[in-house]
């Protein structure tokens, strides 16, 4: 049986899988990635557990690996001054992990990249040539296909939608620019709309009871479930900044669908209605109801590892 591995580097952990074909994730693993200070060491570990694996399935064939993680870059098979990584600099994972695996496809990108090609080889994208992902999480992440495929620009960086801006001199974000789109709409950003609301008005909300810093979107979710008014206004403002900006990515790439991922996304009508309402308020009249906002439809699987697999397919393809 032929299969890839599929890793989904965080933070905090690292997520392996053994899939197949058809999307069917035949084996699991998670390992530490924070306990790692040093690349060589994690990477050690990380084949050492994928080799053990593989031999425990004589009937498994290994075509390909292809991994997802913050700051990769396809084009190099590197991973580049990642925030959230103990490993500073830029990192050759492709050729380390290629020293293991001699003679295996071997590709890298970032994740919402992944979640993209996921999306298009397991999910609800598949026959779509033309299409976005966006990943709505702590931050906002985005993959952009067009004809077919990622598009990564000259320097593998390319579709970062979340770091376009919104307001001049707007919040604060992480990445040292102010106004950015995922200081908005993300939901870490819904938190921060919500507080500003509380602020503002006299409404009654119960969430008011909650301490804010104990705030989170799915609070602010339940809220809107019970019908309250702050809670409402908050999903309507986020997806009036989110339609707005997903407007310019419409005249940009023209998909045919746009897909939520990610736990704001778990809102559903809740957040796509009104950002749909105010993409389409924004668009050019040459786009104009030509557009959907839909769901991932790797909502309740691991999309991470699914689409570092399928990225691995994928290059299998070429």
């Amino acid at each position: 049986m032929q299969i890839t591995v599929g890793i989904d580097i965080g933070g905090t952990n690292t997520a392996i899988g053994f899939v197949d074909k058809e999307g069917n994730c035949l084996a699991d693993i998670v390992t530490p990635t924070k306990e790692y200070t040093e690349i060589e060491p994690y990477m050690k570990n990380l084949c050492g557990l994928i080799a053990d694996e593989l031999k425990k399935h004589n009937d498994w064939e290994l075509m390909g690996i292809g991994i997802g993680a913050p700051n990769a870059n396809y084009h190099r098979g590197t991973i580049e001054e990642a925030p959230n990584l103990s490993w500073k600099g830029t990192v050759h994972f492709c050729k380390l992990m290629g020293e293991y695996f001699p003679n295996i496809k071997i590709a890298i990108t970032n994740d919402a990249n992944a979640a993209a090609m996921g999306e298009m080889i397991f999910g609800a994208a598949k026959g779509m040539k033309d299409f976005v992902v966006i990943t709505l999480g702590t931050g906002l992440g985005s993959g952009i296909v067009v004809n077919g495929d990622l598009v990564y620009g000259h320097d593998g960086f390319a579709g970062e939608v979340g770091h376009t801006t919104v307001f001049m001199d707007g919040r604060q974000c992480g990445c040292g620019k102010k106004g950015c789109l995922e200081t908005y709409a993300s939901a870490t950003g819904i938190v921060r709309t919500i507080s500003e609301l509380l602020c503002n008005s006299r409404k009654p909300s119960t969430l008011r009871e909650i301490p804010n810093d104990k705030l989170t979107s799915y609070d602010v979710f339940k809220a809107y479930q019970q019908g309250d008014e702050i809670a409402k206004e908050c999903f309507d403002y986020t997806g009036k900044i989110l339609g707005m900006k997903l407007a310019d990515v419409v005249c940009h790439t023209s998909p045919a669908t746009i897909f939520l991922f990610g736990g704001p996304a778990k809102a559903g009508d809740a957040i796509i209605k009104p950002t749909k309402a105010s993409m389409e308020e924004y668009l050019l009249p040459i786009f104009k109801n030509k557009v959907d906002i839909k769901l991932s439809g790797l909502m309740d699987k691991n999309a991470a590892v699914l689409g570092a697999s399928a990225l691995a397919w994928k290059e299998l393809e070429k």
